[in-house]
């Protein structure tokens, strides 16, 4: 079967889609037996040819020489075996070209349909290896469907998943436009790669700083940690490797234009850089920012308890608004922080 516009058709697909020579021609020749066996109604043992050169496609039926047979669509006697290969013994697996004029309707409809099927699995593994490697990093889509639950963002190759309640409270999104998105999970499924994405994850501020400032990719600044309340305020942890090197300057920028994208891209959510000490005690009254005149102390390092005594005045800001400044800073910290004012102490002392 010479068939230029087979070759044609086989090149377009190895350059189109990106699928290797060896796939393709291994999901066409099943597809090409699968045909033949429709056709004909044989439970043969179908080895296909496929030339991709000059588009030739041969098939040959590959039958065991026996003693008794069990499977006339499989198996040859060994006197029907002579007649076609004379030195024939037991055990040997004969071919014989058995490749039709014509296929027909039918089965080449059967191959096509197996062609595209491994084609569309090769497509997604493809796909599902690029995409795996995108796992908590940021990406930019469009955002290209909506129902009631999600957002749906082209993501180039693939698709991601935006529920609306990953979204960073109170902002909106319109169809077509650019979003910024963070890859919380990648995970395979029949359909295809799933992609979870996310903009109210704490990982999406971590990598906008990452984005926005390029001394992180060059080591020049580390961030230790990142607490979110999404659309509220994210604490950062950050630190120099270099003494020439200002962190919070660095993430400010000139004339405040590096923290400023940043909060524009967290829809005005508030963002406190909070410089980061080996010293527990002193990471702690950092991390209480925009608090002051604090004093902490590490009551168990095992079970990473500390006591925060602040003066009245202070004690609001170190709680915050329902709770939320101390609670960041519980999370960025990771120790489990008990506030007490100096008046507090005081009446336990004279108890």
């Amino acid at each position: 079967m010479n068939n230029k516009e087979f070759k044609n058709a086989f090149d377009f697909i190895v350059k189109e889609k990106g699928v290797d020579e060896e796939t393709i021609i291994e999901a066409m020749g099943n597809g090409l037996a699968a045909a033949y066996k429709k056709e004909t109604g044989e439970d043969a043992d179908i080895r296909p040819e496929i030339n991709t050169e000059n588009g030739m496609i041969k098939l040959f039926k590959r039958m065991t020489v026996v003693e008794e047979l069990e499977n006339e669509d499989q198996e040859l006697c060994l006197e029907e075996a002579v007649e076609i290969k004379p030195d024939a013994q037991i055990g040997d697996v004969i071919e014989t070209e058995v490749t039709p004029d014509d296929f027909g309707r039918v089965a080449i409809s059967v191959a096509k349909q197996v062609v595209l099927q491994k084609l569309r699995e090769a497509e997604r593994n493809k796909i599902m290896d690029e995409m795996r490697d995108k796992e908590d990093e940021m990406m930019v889509g469009f955002l290209a469907m909506e129902d009631n639950r999600n957002y749906y963002v082209d993501l180039g190759k693939a698709r991601g998943i935006l529920p609306k309640n990953e979204l960073i409270p109170g902002e909106t999104l319109k169809m077509g436009e650019s979003v910024k998105v963070y890859i919380v999970k990648v995970e395979e499924t029949t359909k295809g790669p799933s992609i979870k994405l996310s903009r109210k994850h704490y990982g999406f501020v971590k990598r906008l700083f990452e984005l926005e400032i390029p001394e992180f990719q060059d080591g020049l600044l580390l961030m230790h940690g990142v607490a979110r309340e999404a659309g509220v305020r994210s604490k950062v942890a950050i630190s120099s490797t270099s003494p020439n090197v200002d962190p919070i300057g660095s993430c400010i920028g000139e004339k405040g234009r590096r923290i400023a994208n940043i909060i524009k891209s967290l829809n005005g959510e508030k963002v406190d850089l909070i410089p980061y000490s080996n010293d527990p005690e002193e990471f702690i009254a950092n991390a209480l920012s925009p608090a002051k005149n604090l004093n902490v102390s590490v009551q168990d390092e095992k079970s990473k308890e500390a006591l925060v005594i602040t003066d009245d005045d202070n004690l609001s800001l170190a709680i915050g608004k329902k709770g939320i400044n101390i609670k960041l800073a519980s999370k960025l910290t990771r120790y489990k922080l008990n506030i007490k004012t100096l008046n507090e102490i005081n009446k336990e002392i004279n108890k």
